[in-house]
């Protein structure tokens, strides 16, 4: 199976993955020409040879009207995210009620017109969807961290022109490599604190933690943020794994390097090569009852998925002397399995419960959210074994027919056009 790992010893920024990517691209100087004929206005983006405790490898630089970013002087641009001890400034959100504590008054941009702007570049819906997936993610994020909305978000101007150029360049160069499978490194997201706009804050930064939900990271050794929101959501919409390397053939391998200097290689490195498929475990929990209603039955499954089962269905049996029973199965992983047992010698009148291992392989799997006719609308993207699938989410598709008085299949027949 053909993967992409990257290791993200070093922490993960938008620009420092581009690079690490684009020195596994086949042909950079077309990917650099690319970029700069998207349709961003005012954005130019150069690549360069970038060396870090003896390791060269690519940076590439995102110019916004001829300034980059991270050269600001923090003494005069007191922006919403500081990371002056990063390498990249990145997306820079503000809250839609604030002002910049210099009193310059910039332009800010919130998701509606984000959207407008990566729908209408030169790149293929694919690129154009996982765009606006990842950003959802950094804004979704955002919306928490200060109790308001996607919609109340805005961004800076220079910020967000940036962030769409990593984000974009990102998605590009990774459906030119066209892994099967992604896999990513626990991250070193730094220590310390983190000067914004509204005072001091701890790394990882309160988006950045969200982001960093259910991902595995740890504090490291440099002082400051060494993950980036733009980073942390781009490893959470591609990465289907977090890990140590797997057993690969490296058939190439690329360095994405950050613009500080540290005691350690302030780079990203992604592998490209094979990997065995082996696929996951997963632990069958099943058992026989005969004594329980539909609606017992019913609430002890949704019991069990909300406690964190993969899969819960029923199958009718006859149990000795021809009693009409059912037999039901709880899908969960290894780790999961003392809390599904628990759950179901709570809520079922099972006696005993058999245990079967099974080896499992699944296609990587995504939630894209595409603007339609009908508003934001999630897919759900699942793609590996040459195969790709991209179907709505149930949920969005009832609430469209609802609010339309039509039938799911009529929304499914719209949406596809």
């Amino acid at each position: 199976m053909k993967t992409l790992y990257l290791e993200c010893n070093a922490g993960a920024a938008g620009d420092m993955i581009m690079s690490a990517l684009l020195e596994l691209s086949p042909d950079p100087e077309k990917f650099i020409e690319k970029m700069n004929s998207l349709g961003l206005e005012g954005v130019e983006v150069k690549a360069e040879p970038s060396v870090k405790c003896g390791i060269t490898g690519t940076h590439v630089h995102v110019y916004v009207n001829g300034e980059e970013e991270h050269s600001h002087d923090e003494n005069e641009h007191h922006h919403e995210h500081d990371h002056h001890e990063h390498d990249h400034h990145e997306h820079e959100h503000e809250h839609h009620e604030h002002e910049h504590d210099h009193g310059h008054h910039h332009h800010h941009t919130g998701m509606h017109e984000i959207n407008h702007t990566i729908e209408h570049l030169d790149i293929s819906d694919e690129v154009k969807a996982d765009a606006l997936a990842v950003y959802r993610i950094i804004a979704e994020a955002e919306a928490h961290a200060h109790n308001s909305t996607v919609d109340q978000i805005h961004f800076h101007e220079v910020g967000e022109k940036d962030a769409i150029a990593d984000i974009v360049g990102v998605c590009l160069l990774i459906h030119e490599l066209a892994p099967e499978k992604i896999i990513a490194s626990p991250v070193r997201a730094g220590f310390g604190e983190v000067r914004c706009a509204h005072g001091v804050l701890p790394v990882p930064a309160p988006a950045t933690e969200y982001i960093l939900r259910g991902i595995p990271y740890y504090p490291g050794g440099a002082r400051g943020e060494m993950c980036t929101p733009t980073g942390a959501a781009i490893l959470k919409h591609f990465a289907s794994e977090f890990g140590g390397m797997p057993v690969m053939t490296v058939e190439k391998t690329g360095y994405g390097m950050g613009t500080k200097d540290f005691d350690h290689a302030n780079c990203v490195r992604a592998m490209l090569g094979k990997t065995e498929d082996a696929g996951d475990v997963v632990v069958e929990l099943s058992f026989n009852i005969d004594d329980m209603t539909a609606e017992e039955t019913a609430f002890a499954a949704e019991i069990l998925l909300e406690s964190g089962a993969l899969e819960v269905f029923t199958i009718p049996v006859h149990m000795k002397k021809g009693r009409a029973g059912t037999l039901i199965s709880c899908l969960c992983r290894e780790t999961d399995r003392e809390k599904m047992l628990a759950v179901i010698f709570k809520h079922t009148s099972t006696i005993g419960v058999r245990e079967t291992i099974h080896k499992r392989y699944k296609l990587r799997r995504a939630v894209i959210t595409e603007e339609t006719e009908f508003g934001p609308v999630c897919f759900k993207r699942s793609s590996g074994f040459g195969v790709v699938r991209v179907k709505p989410e149930y949920e969005d598709l009832a609430r469209i027919a609802r609010e339309n008085d039509m039938s799911i299949s009529e929304v499914k027949k719209k949406l596809k056009k």
